[in-house]
């Protein structure tokens, strides 16, 4: 279900759209109302909605300022209703990337082809959260540095090396030879501070950043898989597969 937030300062209008919608038909519920600008601030912060309806004149904060001072700090999508057609609003809400901007007074059916647009944002948003927090279950970052520290010096080098060339071709073998030491030593000492074998650690980092690149939309599947130092298309697919569960395709659309 959908979080929605309702922020309207004429109470019948608000009430209104609040308690005589059919929300869960839209896969929707109404978490919290809001009378004004400044209190619709505290209740996004507070509630982190998925979607706030919003109008723009409101006293204290309007509703153009209260998406602007909020939208970096929570992730919505807001839908503007308004009595106000004036294009420096529309164009207020467009550089706000307000994703409707529906004229009062509006029809139910109205607000829900807005709802219906956003969903598969929405959606798409909630599932690059949900394989970032899957890629960053467990030991961060920090932690193998940490582990490493305490370990053997050498693992540290090879932590750092691995995010400044993950995208080159690299293994236990050819840093074992630039960091002089036996490449057996290297993947006892490296398990011992991670857990994991450097084959597996390189692989799920590389993942990471493909995720990362894949979420921005500029670049096509095969580019990425140059970009992350996959040796092939087909590899890359594989691997991506077995810590998503999905294919980098999949994961595009």
């Amino acid at each position: 279900m959908y979080r929605v937030l309702i922020v309207e300062d004429e109470d019948i209008i608000r009430k209104g759209l609040a308690y005589t919608m059919d929300w869960t038909s839209m896969d929707c519920v109404v978490v919290g109302e809001a009378a004004n600008g400044k209190e619709g601030i505290e209740k996004i912060v507070e509630l982190k909605p998925d979607i706030v309806i919003t109008d723009i004149m409101m006293p204290f904060v309007d509703g153009i300022e209260m998406i602007r001072q909020t939208k970096d700090e929570v992730d919505y999508k807001s839908i503007i209703l308004t009595s106000y057609a004036e294009f420096t609003f529309a164009k207020q809400a467009i550089d706000l990337k307000v994703s409707d901007y529906l004229l009062k007074p509006v029809e139910e059916e109205d607000i829900k082809k807005a709802i219906d647009k956003i969903k598969p944002e929405l959606q798409k948003e909630k599932e690059i959260n949900r394989l970032y927090e899957k890629q960053n279950t467990g030991i961060q970052m920090e932690e193998y540095y940490i582990r490493a520290e305490k370990e053997n010096p050498y693992v540290v080098q090879m932590l750092k090396i691995t995010e400044q060339r993950y995208m080159e071709k690299i293994s236990v073998e050819n840093i074992a030879e630039e960091l002089q030491v036996s490449a057996s030593y290297l993947s006892r000492k490296f398990k011992n501070a991670t857990g994991l074998t450097y084959l597996d650690f390189l692989n799920q980092y590389r993942i990471r950043q493909a995720i990362k690149l894949l979420e921005t939309g500029k670049y096509k599947v095969y580019e990425v898989s140059d970009m992350t130092g996959f040796t092939d298309y087909k590899h890359f697919s594989t691997v991506f597969r077995r810590y998503t569960n999905q294919s980098p395709s999949e994961f595009i659309n």
